[in-house]
């Protein structure tokens, strides 16, 4: 029988079902035994609300170790898991409810007020078991897809706004926790702290599936706190992944104790992702942290990642490392922008998606014929083969460790009334993304800014909404209409460097 993403889960409670697996803030603490019988439970949950293999699945949560078993226990069910972000509105759920169709949704409403909201909304039903308390919907009848490679559905936005499902098969997921493992060195013998999204592909490739991989133990926290995570630090992780933001938080509050540097024995590897690094910053980073702060690239339609750095500290490569094994990365320099070396990120290898769900249109866009994943980043692989990440051609944003994607915000936005048009784009700002919003309204009809930002709260999660709203009554044009975004940060700079209103 092929392979399947829960292998590597029945693997451990085979050779040692009695190891630590899983603990989260409930206090949960669940070995490799304990997390099987989770998962035979929420199996069997599912079974008896009518889901088939090939169903999708949506698991609608924050991170704990409940939603780790109901996203094992569909694919040990024949199903696809449709991981989703409790913390988005009612509007987004919605909309990918509308594209995949699931034929469940599991909500983690013990770990999670939001998703707690969203159950109620949906009037779930209570189900309790070994994995504690989860809330079921069944929204759709069962439809089962005849492909049954597909392991998980991780949505992303188009460029019109309209959410697209990324089809991760079981082998992009068993290959991708694999190597994930590898490059780090994960034994049974590690501790991490997951504190990223494992509704994100980084959180569950990169850290879930890898960490099982290697029988590790993750420590799960639903929401990060610089404060649980410097306490965490002194109690045995030896891995941290982690965004810049968190890094920079994480020191600031060590400063506020008075301590410059970690007091751990224990951490032995520190990765920073989903964003560039800046060489001073990964200086000071590494002198709090006392080991090496590696870097990496990857995107959800890859599985996380394609290239990881295994520097030495104090190495001043700032670069996204070579390609991790297995994959294969190119340059298309025929672009717009390339030439000398620059173009296109290209990417190929078992970790690169089937595909982007129902929408052979773009799918096609980004797949080629000879296997190539077009990533729509530019960059470079300089002489020892690592990849340095130039510019996001798709203009995506990564606040906080999550994806922006400009179009969803432009649209949320433009619904306003007082709205013309406007213009969405990230700028750099203390190791993280700002999103930055430029809206354009008539002279005598001038929204309100506290008006605006109420009225993206009620269409975007939190890490969606604008940092920075700029009114102007004309945006920089090009003879067609065409906003031209690159001039945005440069024509608005008196107003940005304004202190932000509220």
């Amino acid at each position: 029988m092929t392979a399947r993403w829960h292998d590597y889960l029945d693997t451990q409670v085979a050779q040692r079902s009695g190891a630590p697996a899983l603990s989260d803030s409930l206090g949960t603490h669940w070995s490799y035994g304990d997390l099987n019988a989770a998962c035979d439970a929420v199996k069997n949950a599912l079974t008896v609300a009518g889901v088939q293999p090939g169903d999708r699945v949506m698991v609608l949560s924050e991170n704990c170790a409940a939603a780790v078993s109901a996203l094992f226990a569909i694919s040990r069910l024949g199903a696809c898991a449709v991981p989703v972000n409790a913390r988005q509105t009612d509007r987004e759920i919605q909309r990918i409810l509308d594209h995949a169709r699931p034929a469940a949704v599991l909500f983690t409403s013990a770990v999670s007020p939001d998703a707690a909201a969203h159950a109620a909304r949906m009037r779930a039903r209570a189900i309790n078991g070994p994995f504690g308390t989860l809330h079921l919907a069944t929204p759709h009848p069962s439809s089962p897809d005849t492909d049954r490679d597909l392991a998980v559905l991780l949505y992303t936005t188009g460029t019109t706004g309209d959410p697209k499902g990324v089809m991760l098969t079981h082998a992009n997921m068993l290959f991708g926790g694999q190597a994930s493992a590898t490059v780090r060195g994960l034994t049974s013998d590690d501790v991490i702290y997951g504190v990223l999204p494992i509704t994100h592909v980084f959180g569950l490739a990169s850290i879930v599936t890898a960490v099982i991989f290697a029988g590790g133990f993750i420590r799960f926290e639903p929401r990060f706190s610089a404060a649980r995570l410097y306490h965490a630090l002194s109690q045995g992780i030896t891995l941290l992944s982690a965004v810049p933001q968190m890094h920079a938080h994480l020191m600031q509050y060590a400063k506020e104790q008075g301590h410059t540097r970690l007091a751990s024995n224990s951490l032995r590897v520190v990765t920073s992702g989903a964003a560039p690094l800046d060489p001073a910053w990964k200086r000071k980073a590494e002198a709090f942290y006392g080991v090496a702060l590696q870097n990496g690239y990857g995107m959800t339609e890859t599985t996380a990642g394609v290239c990881v750095t295994r520097n030495a500290i104090g190495d001043p490569d700032v670069s996204t490392g070579p390609a991790m094994p297995g994959c294969e990365i190119a340059i298309d320099e025929t672009v717009p922008g390339g030439g000398d070396g620059a173009g296109e990120v290209l990417v190929r290898g078992p970790n690169v998606m089937r595909g982007y769900y129902r929408n052979p249109q773009a799918t096609a866009a980004v797949l080629d014929g000879d296997g190539w994943m077009h990533t729509g980043d530019l960059g470079r692989i300089d002489a020892r083969g690592h990849l340095h990440i130039l510019g996001r051609s798709k203009e995506l944003i990564i606040h906080g460790g999550f994806n922006v994607y400009p179009p969803e915000v432009e649209a949320a936005l433009n619904e306003h009334p007082q709205v013309i048009q406007c213009a969405v784009v990230g700028r750099t700002h203390d190791g993280d993304e700002q999103v930055l919003a430029f809206v354009q309204a008539a002279p005598d009809d001038m929204p309100d800014i506290d008006d605006l930002r109420a009225f993206a709260a009620r269409r975007l999660a939190g890490y969606k909404r604008p940092s920075r709203i700029v009114l102007a009554t004309d945006l920089p044009a090009a003879p067609t209409g065409k906003i031209l975004k690159h001039k945005l940060v440069q024509t608005f700079a008196a107003e940005l460097a304004d202190p932000p209103a509220h």
